[in-house]
């Protein structure tokens, strides 16, 4: 009985709204549903002349009925909403070589823009994720993941935030490490994770919007490629206020 994995990267997109959307993975396996619980305050959208910082609190549930296996998480893409902007170059960053090589005690403290922890099976032991956000620089985020059990792993995943144009204002590519899929030969699966991010006392607007989307909403869509070779799509917006 496995769940797919879901990134860190995923959940923090996802803080944008609450969603839940079956998926059917491939025949003769039941569908998988993710929600996420999630709050942005405050959940008015600012202007290009002052941003408005938010601070993003989102509880992922991912739950599949039956005695059935699902394909792992290898990547995928998220799309920010018209009107989100992300200003890590007025920040504190931390350099991807540094999360790397000392982990989250070596960056800047300043440069922390979030946390998480949740619950995570590998078979049926409990791999008690944590996650670790920091900024990387301009249109740079990185996640630090480390899971307990059935042995101690970390790794870092990286994000870069591809300007776009239209409906969207950025695009996200992300790989999830395979020493974050597999450990020690077990498929590792998410149950819960809950995340917080944005609103720091050195960072408060580093995750910010510049408007209320068309019909005060921020819609949002994430692509999440599978082990079988597939992509799920899936899509929603939240309310916003001008």
């Amino acid at each position: 009985m496995r769940k797919f994995l879901i990134p860190t990267t995923v959940a923090a997109v996802l803080a944008f709204g609450v969603v839940e959307v079956a998926t059917t993975i491939a025949q003769g396996e039941g569908p998988t549903s993710i929600k996420v619980d999630a709050k942005a305050t405050p959940n008015n959208g600012g202007s290009k002349a002052k941003p408005q910082g938010h601070k993003i609190t989102a509880n992922v549930t991912v739950t599949t009925p039956g005695d059935v296996d699902h394909p792992v998480v290898e990547g995928g893409t998220i799309y920010f909403p018209k009107g989100g902007k992300y200003q890590g170059e007025k920040y504190t960053k931390c350099a991807q070589s540094t999360l790397q090589r000392g982990g989250p005690d070596a960056c800047p403290p300043k440069s922390k823009i979030g946390q998480g922890s949740g619950s995570a099976s590998a078979d049926t032991v409990e791999a008690g994720p944590k996650v670790e956000l920091f900024n990387g620089g301009k249109n740079f985020t990185l996640a630090y993941v480390t899971l307990q059990r059935p042995a101690r792993v970390r790794a870092v995943i990286p994000a870069k935030l591809i300007p776009q144009s239209g409906k969207w204002s950025y695009k996200v590519n992300f790989t999830v490490p395979e020493t974050l899929r597999i450990v020690a030969g077990i498929p590792v699966t998410l149950n819960y994770l809950k995340l917080t991010a944005g609103y720091t006392a050195a960072a408060k607007d580093i995750l910010a919007t510049t408007s209320c989307g068309a019909g005060n909403k921020w819609p949002f869509q994430v692509d999440l490629k599978l082990s079988t070779q597939q992509t799920v799509t899936y899509t929603d917006s939240v309310a916003c206020r001008k």
